[in-house]
């Protein structure tokens, strides 16, 4: 029985734990052995009779997305562009953080603290908790139809806790009184529960995550460009020969046995061998090399390869996907899939953490209101390690 490995492209993973919980879910499947890179977004999976069907139902059962790519041909790839979503979060993140300062102001100066103050910071601060944090709250909720928690549930869930906090210390505790004041303070008075307000918290949560987001997303983004810059060095059409006559048509056209006219200056089409002529070929993208090689009648050459010379006529050996360039995109994209020994390690931590991290602010909860403590006090403290947590 023949092993073939199998390469996803994975949408919809939001943390470490997401990646992680996929190379689960894959990893039960018999016969399978999966990786699944949260950084590239995509899943290495080596398996012996698995269909590809079956691999990305499994995927789409743990509640994300997968298709199987088209292999790369020397062109840029045919992917969906990072740069929607990039603006869509530079938007967001602007917005969030333009309302949230002054939040952070009010609520820490309290010199600034003017009468119902509290009342302007909470109509700035909503629009972060519920429209900035709305990304987290989504995939907060598909992860919870789907029976799983990650990082996104813990930033949903503290965020929306501080900010349920503050609506009720605001409509019926005493932080909605006018003159009502808050500072920064080193150490809290959970005694006061009922008067603090969270508000900028929840803003300045949404903020920080949305800011580390957006600088993800742009790293991937100009990971991608890179390989597509490989795969763009690449002529976009060839001079062929047939009938006897010169023809320019696209390379994904060509075909082995092709005969193309290289002229002096232009890009070597595809690889293949030289029939007639003689020339020096800049072969630096490739070897790195600055100095031209010299080629004649029956010399190997590489696709994208510069003609620094004469005229050549070239039959075309390779094409597509089994060209040389073609190949080094896929080393590249082979390399961006592994994973270093640290990142196998981040990766179990990150299964674990939100469970634990939950589980700890119930434990809090409880373990105050078992003492004797008043609820809000109970609730200050498991709202306070939701919180912590977050970042």
């Amino acid at each position: 029985m023949s092993v073939r490995d199998v390469e996803l492209d994975i949408t919809g993973m939001t943390c470490a734990s997401c990646a992680t919980r996929i190379e689960r879910k894959l990893n039960k499947l018999p016969g399978v052995e999966a990786t699944v890179n949260f950084a590239t977004e995509k899943a290495r999976v080596r398996t012996d009779d698995t269909p590809d069907s079956e691999l990305i139902a499994t995927v789409q059962a743990a509640g994300y997305d997968a298709v199987v790519p088209a292999p790369p041909d020397g062109a840029a790839d045919a992917a969906p562009s990072r740069d929607d979503e990039l603006a869509s979060l530079r938007h967001r993140l602007i917005v969030s953080a333009a309302l949230s300062l002054p939040v952070a102001v009010l609520s820490m100066v309290p010199a600034w603290q003017f009468t119902n103050w509290q009342w302007l910071a909470l109509m700035l601060a909503a629009p972060v908790a519920v429209w900035g944090a709305w990304p987290f709250h989504r995939a907060a909720a598909v992860n919870l139809r789907h029976g799983a928690v990650t990082m996104d549930t813990l930033i949903s869930v503290g965020v929306l806790a501080a900010f349920g906090w503050s609506l009720y210390a605001l409509f019926f505790g005493g932080a909605g009184m006018p003159g009502m004041r808050m500072s920064l303070q080193l150490f809290g008075t959970p005694q006061a529960g009922g008067h603090e307000l969270y508000l900028e918290v929840a803003a300045l949560v949404t903020v920080f995550i949305l800011a580390g987001r957006y600088m993800e997303v742009r790293a991937k983004r100009q990971s991608g460009e890179a390989l597509r810059a490989l795969l763009e060095l690449g002529a976009k059409d060839a001079a062929v020969l047939r009938d006897g006559t010169e023809q320019r048509v696209p390379v994904a056209q060509l075909v082995p046995g092709d005969l193309v006219v290289v002229r002096p200056g232009e890009k070597i089409p595809s690889d293949g061998l030289v029939r007639e002529g003689s020339s020096a070929v800049d072969e630096s993208m490739l070897t790195g090399e600055s100095v031209p090689v010299e080629v004649s009648p029956g010399s190997r050459v590489v696709g994208a390869t510069v003609n620094a010379g004469g005229r050549l006529l070239v039959e075309i050996t390779r094409t597509g996907a089994d060209t040389e360039l073609a190949r080094m995109g896929r080393l590249v994209e082979e390399a961006q899939t592994g994973k270093a020994q640290v990142q196998r390690l981040a990766d179990r931590v990150s299964a674990i953490f939100v469970p634990v991290v939950i589980a700890l602010a119930v434990a809090a909860f409880t373990v105050w209101m078992l003492v004797g403590a008043p609820a809000e006090v109970a609730f200050t403290a498991a709202v306070t390690t939701l919180i912590i947590a977050c970042p």
